[in-house]
């Protein structure tokens, strides 16, 4: 396996016109693309659900390859929760929310 995403509304009733997705990628795999063809074809397939936009919860701000493949995809930063997140190495850091229209 390569990788996984598994999408949905972000939250029932009145939000989930917004999806969300969450991502795994095979470390053996980074760097050739997977996560790039996983993100857009999540945002392909939210589109063709009739969702308005796309927001991740929760990506680690010290994870500068996720956030620049999302920031690449269109994905803008809208707020940060301070220290959410206990990295292993960094101790805690932030966790990004991230938005985009569709």
């Amino acid at each position: 396996m390569l990788g996984t995403a598994k999408m949905g509304p972000n939250r029932p009733g009145r939000g989930s016109h917004v999806s969300t997705a969450s991502f795994m990628v095979a470390s053996n795999t980074r760097g050739r693309g997977v996560g790039r063809a996983l993100g857009e074809y999540a945002l392909s397939w939210a589109r063709e659900q009739g969702y308005a936009a796309m927001q991740f919860n929760a990506v680690v701000e010290s994870n500068h390859v996720a956030v620049g493949l999302w920031q690449a995809l269109g994905f803008r930063i809208i707020g940060t929760v301070p220290e959410a997140f206990e990295h292993p190495t960094l101790g805690r850091v932030g966790l990004h929310v991230m938005h985009r229209r569709l």
